[in-house]
Formats: C-alpha cells, sequence, structure tokens
C-alpha cells in the first residue's frame, strides 16, 4: 500500500511532519498553485495499487499506520475516510455512507485500481467551472457515477490543522474533526 501527500510551496514544516511520521511517504509538490493537478498526480503516483492519500495539513492520531491497517482489514473494498466533521460522527460513529456525501479530502484511503479510475474520471468532470477546487466533491462525484459507498471511521484517525487554506483562502480555518483523538502533536 503506498502513503501519499500533496503538499506545497510554504508548507515545508508540515510535510517534515508527515515524513517523521510515515515511513516511506510519497511527496507530490504543487509548485504551481494547482491543486488539481497536484491530486491528478498523487492519483497517478497510486497507480493501481491501494493508497492512503494525505493532505499536508493533517495530524495523525497515535499508532496511525496500524490503527488505518486494522480498519483497511474490514473494509478493504472501499473508500474509507480517516478525517471527517460532520455532526453524525458523534451521532453514529463509524458507518457506510452514499458516495455523493463525500467531503474533505484530508485522509482518506483507496483500494487498489481505484485511484486510477479516479484519475480517468476527473478530467471529465463538469463542475470544474463551478468549483475548480473541488478535489472531494470530484471524489463524491466519481463515487456516485460508479455507485460507490464509502466507509467513514470514528473516531478519526487524522484531524485537520488550524489554519488558512492554501488551496482557497475563504473556507473557514477551524475545519477539525469533531471524534479526534490521541493526536501526535507537531
Amino acid at each position: 500500500m503506498k502513503l501519499i501527500m500533496r503538499t506545497c510551496i510554504g508548507r515545508e514544516d508540515y510535510a517534515e511532519y508527515m515524513h517523521k511520521n510515515l515511513d516511506g511517504l510519497i511527496e507530490i509538490k504543487d509548485e504551481k498553485k494547482d491543486p488539481v493537478g497536484c491530486f491528478l498526480r498523487a492519483l497517478e503516483a497510486a497507480g493501481n495499487e491501494a493508497a492512503i492519500h494525505f493532505e499536508d495539513d493533517c495530524i495523525l492520531t497515535q499508532d496511525f499506520l496500524p490503527k488505518a491497517e486494522m480498519v483497511i482489514s474490514l473494509h478493504s473494498d472501499k473508500v474509507i475516510q480517516f478525517f471527517s466533521m460532520r455532526k453524525a460522527d458523534l451521532e453514529i460513529g463509524s458507518r457506510i455512507e452514499n458516495g455523493s456525501s463525500f467531503l474533505a479530502a484530508v485522509c482518506f484511503y483507496t483500494p487498489p485500481n481505484i485511484s486510477a479510475e479516479m484519475r480517468e474520471f476527473f478530467p471529465t468532470w463538469d463542475k470544474w467551472n463551478e468549483h475548480p477546487t473541488g478535489l472531494d466533491l470530484t471524489i463524491a462525484d466519481y463515487l456516485k457515477a460508479t455507485k460507490q459507498k464509502y466507509f467513514i471511521q470514528c473516531p478519526n484517525l487524522a484531524d485537520h490543522r488550524i489554519g488558512k487554506s492554501e488551496i482557497d483562502s475563504r473556507r473557514s480555518s477551524k475545519r477539525i474533526s469533531k471524534t479526534f483523538v490521541d493526536p501526535v502533536l507537531p
């Protein structure tokens, strides 16, 4: 399984944290302020292998990889979201959701072949003009188009750092998990 992180200029300290905590992490760097292109390169790097995709502003739980591998062993045929910020995370907990509800690409797993299929789907997505940085929305539409459900793990195994988005500064700086525990502090 590949571990792939998308990062950008100015986030070197974030990337260093991720490398320190994940052996063998593949870094895909956006040097042109092109998050979509960076995401496509991350999907290409995964190819047909299973992968966990990370954003550089991810905070990991203690023993992230063994915990993630346990969840993957139970749901290896589904996209798995390790970060979420939904009210249902507290009310329901871990669950299977309709693909169209996928939100946030901070940390998620793709089974074998899915990254490659997403890579093929993304250029055909007809909402790029409306949502030029909507990576999570493209994943949701891919899952919907292919009639796939995905799994949300609670408690979340990853959180999102509080701070300004490099992709879209209008986004809330406090996009954080409601269930994340045991952080590996930066």
